[in-house]
């Protein structure tokens, strides 16, 4: 049985307004392109180099978030949308988003990675700070013998493992941050902000979108989440420590876990849900409404996706040609706690999915 609790932020909760039709999506995404060109341009004015400014991470991220949302609402309002400019635009605006999130993507994971090997090794530092601290340390160490590591093996390597994936996740970001930069001056580019300009301003719709109802489109997309969700074994999931995380955890093959693919496919279905709702209640900030349940939904599919990809950077670096033991140990249990993280995220996804809210209008 489905758990039942009030939530009086939930929008359903709110009378019906107005009809929203094909102008209520023009102004959505003429406030998206608008914000588009806003975030290219702070982007311009702060920098991009190596030794970017926060300011500059911030148009990344607003670069990226409003090109989601213009893709995702010419992917569900298709229909009331000229189609060979939709079917132009779309690559491209997922081009911009995913080249723009590989160097945040690949900080974020070092990061993870580095955390979760100080928790699990017990040090005082960070593994990859280990080595770095050696050598002061050194010269100030007292002539008594210090104390022994407190995990063995798995702090010593941890310290290595730490440096790998130090090495490794820092220069894909370095790749990925010349790319990013590379992409941005293209004239590939150009002619998408091109584009984006004049949809500022002229948003191509079709001759009848103006009368037609956008609801019946925002069920759709919500319907294609509903059953991407009932094919989830969310019953499984259900169950704390259940370990089908962990499941093909031995295995040689490079290539993502299958077990993960639908979860994935669920968190981009849930991103359309989102975005459509915006798009039909007028939200071009998307903060205007705030639904709880989808709120953290989204929260535990993006930790699955983190926990997902972090998992599969240490597998990646546990193949390292000639690491020592210790290493290729601490790479090991690093990869059974970042699985256990995906099995945590499915379990808090269950348990938000599965709560109704109940309207109180």
């Amino acid at each position: 049985m489905a758990q039942r609790h009030l939530d009086p932020t939930d929008p359903r909760s709110r009378h019906a307004g107005p009809v929203p039709t094909g102008d209520a999506l023009a102004g959505y995404l003429r406030a998206q392109a608008t914000e588009f060109l806003r975030a290219l341009r702070l982007h311009r004015e702060t920098g991009s180099g190596a030794g970017g400014s926060e300011g500059s991470a911030d148009a990344a991220r607003a670069l990226r978030r409003s090109a989601r949302r213009i893709s995702a609402s010419l992917h569900t309002f298709q229909s009331l949308l000229d189609t060979d400019w939709c079917e132009g635009m779309r690559p491209e605006l997922a081009w911009v988003s995913g080249t723009l999130a590989m160097e945040h993507a690949y900080t974020a994971r070092l990061e993870r990675l580095l955390s979760a090997l100080h928790r699990l090794s017990g040090s005082t530092a960070l593994p990859g700070q280990t080595a770095a601290a050696a050598a002061p340390a050194k010269a100030s160490a007292p002539a008594h013998p210090t104390s022994a590591p407190e995990r063995g093996n798995l702090t010593v390597g941890a310290a290595k493992a730490g440096a790998l994936l130090d090495r490794q996740l820092n220069l894909a970001r370095t790749r990925a941050h010349s790319t990013a930069l590379q992409a941005l001056g293209s004239s590939r580019f150009h002619a998408i902000a091109d584009k984006v300009a004049v949809l500022a301003s002229e948003v191509p719709l079709t001759k009848t979108a103006g009368t037609t109802d956008l609801r019946p489109l925002a069920s759709a997309a919500e319907g294609r989440l509903t059953d991407a969700v009932a094919a989830l074994p969310l019953v499984t999931a259900g169950n704390p420590y259940n370990a089908s995380a962990l499941v093909h955890g031995l295995s040689p093959d490079t290539v993502p876990h299958p077990q993960d693919a639908p979860w994935h496919q669920v968190r981009l279905l849930l991103r359309l849900h989102r975005y459509a709702r915006e798009a039909q209640r007028g939200e071009p900030n998307g903060n205007a409404v705030v639904d709880l349940r989808l709120l953290s939904a989204g929260q535990a599919l993006n930790l699955h996706r983190d926990a997902s990809e972090a998992a599969a950077a240490a597998a990646q670096a546990a193949r390292t040609p000639r690491i020592a033991p210790a290493t290729a140990y601490a790479l090991g249990v690093l990869h059974a706690d970042q699985r256990h993280e995906v099995e945590a995220a499915r379990f808090a996804f269950q348990q938000c999915w599965q709560k109704e809210t109940v309207s109180t209008s």
